[in-house]
């Protein structure tokens, strides 16, 4: 069974180099998708026995993902992981999802920093925690997932590859889970949760634009998962019976 380990990055020279090195220790093979970095992020990564896609410009969080998923299907691998480069996924987490890989019994093994109490190290900024209970309260309800999604946000998961041929993502940005879920559930595949712990190193970082108006943000991720339940109409378990309009 062949894993791949996705990592994607965007001006990330305080971290690459020292997640990397940390993530070589558990994977063999490591990906790295460098979405158009400005700072000194390519130059370290010349120097790392990983394997690089290079976007020319900033392309987004979600395009980052599609793009890992296609190289993991065109490689023969079984199952790709994907992690942050921020040092808020643990690279020592990796060998839990494995071995979960090799139980069996799902198609996408996704991380939860609310499953289980794991020593948080920080707070989360109170919009993002507010933000993440609102959408997966929604998720749940409209797409019925059973047992019930805590996180609906956590970007450590690890996916059966052949699984994601059954899927036709397109969303580029942040949103990108928001249209995930729908196919997901349209696609009735597998979902185990993963206990991660909860961390947050910096809590400057920003989402960029109109992102980051936290009312924005949440109005966005609503018109994105509600455009793509309208599209997966008649596909989904219960979508139907709960009927919001796409911005509320």
């Amino acid at each position: 069974m062949r894993t791949l380990v996705a990592i994607p990055v965007y001006n990330e020279e305080r971290y690459v180099a020292r997640v990397v090195s940390s993530v070589l220790e558990y994977a063999d093979d490591v990906l790295v998708i460098d979405d158009g970095s400005t700072d000194r992020t390519p130059a370290l990564l010349a120097g790392l026995p990983v394997h690089v896609i290079r976007h020319a410009g900033n392309q987004g969080y979600g395009r980052s993902l599609i793009d890992a998923f296609a190289y993991a299907a065109g490689r023969g691998y079984d199952w790709v992981v994907t992690m942050d480069c921020d040092e808020q996924h643990e690279p020592a987490r990796l060998p839990g999802f494995f071995a979960a890989q090799a139980v069996g019994g799902a198609d996408i093994l996704s991380g939860s920093r609310y499953i289980a109490t794991m020593d948080a190290q920080t707070t989360p900024p109170a919009d993002r925690r507010a933000i993440n209970v609102a959408m997966t309260a929604e998720i749940n309800e409209r797409l019925g997932f059973e047992p019930a999604l805590t996180d609906t946000f956590c970007g450590f998961k690890s996916h059966r590859v052949s699984a994601l041929s059954k899927l036709a993502l397109t969303e580029c940005g942040y949103a990108f889970p928001m249209q995930l879920w729908p196919q997901v559930a349209a696609a009735r595949l597998r979902v185990v949760e993963v206990p991660v712990k909860l961390i947050y190193k910096d809590l400057t970082r920003t989402f960029g634009g109109l992102l980051d108006d936290p009312a924005a943000r949440l109005k966005h991720y609503r018109c994105v998962l509600h455009r793509e339940i309208q599209r997966l109409e008649g596909r989904l378990p219960r979508a139907a019976r709960v009927l919001l309009s796409a911005c509320d």
